[in-house]
């Protein structure tokens, strides 16, 4: 009876443990190091009137737009990119510098990178470009673009919203 006893507990093991399949592994996030946006100012007063604390401020809630956008996706784990600051700003910024930021990327240990370039062609309108590459070869892998042109620099975190939304995030695979 004790045998009998045994068989049956180690079948009844076998069913219920036996037959639970491994749980699938989860899907390795993109490490994406994303660079602070910049302002490209195309209008009339740009040599004339530099940046101020709003286009500061603006730009920055844009870059933190694009950041927490890409984390919550759950595809990307955001690279803080502020240790390769100065050599962009060195480089004449992400605008001037030819793709640097892949390479400066791959050195912070990500797979890819974003840039964002606000255009400001009048007080009240801008464009945006963000482009992500790919950190081993430089390549670009999407390279989006919004005329929406509404508002002035408080509507900059919105357009970058926007973008990220309906191009980068819809766009882009975890290859």
């Amino acid at each position: 009876m004790t045998l009998r006893y045994l068989v049956m507990c180690v079948m009844a093991a076998l069913l219920v443990f036996g037959g639970q399949r491994p749980a699938a592994a989860e899907p390795v996030s993109i490490k994406i190091a994303v660079f602070d946006f910049e302002l490209n100012d195309r209008s009339a007063g740009g040599g004339i009137i530099g940046p101020d604390a709003i286009d500061t401020e603006n730009l920055t809630l844009s870059t933190q737009e694009a950041r927490r956008m890409l984390a919550d996706s759950g595809r990307y784990s955001v690279v803080e990119a502020g240790d390769a600051a100065g050599e962009v700003n060195a480089a004449g910024g992400i605008q001037h510098c030819n793709g640097c930021e892949a390479p400066l990327a791959k050195k912070l240990g990500a797979d890819r990178s974003l840039a964002g370039i606000f255009t400001r062609v009048n007080r009240t309108e801008y464009t945006l470009q963000i482009v992500v590459r790919d950190t081993q070869t430089g390549d670009v892998i999407s390279n989006v673009f919004t005329g929406l042109r509404m508002g002035a620099n408080y509507a900059w975190p919105r357009g970058a919203k926007w973008l990220m939304t309906n191009r980068v995030l819809s766009t882009q695979s975890t290859d």
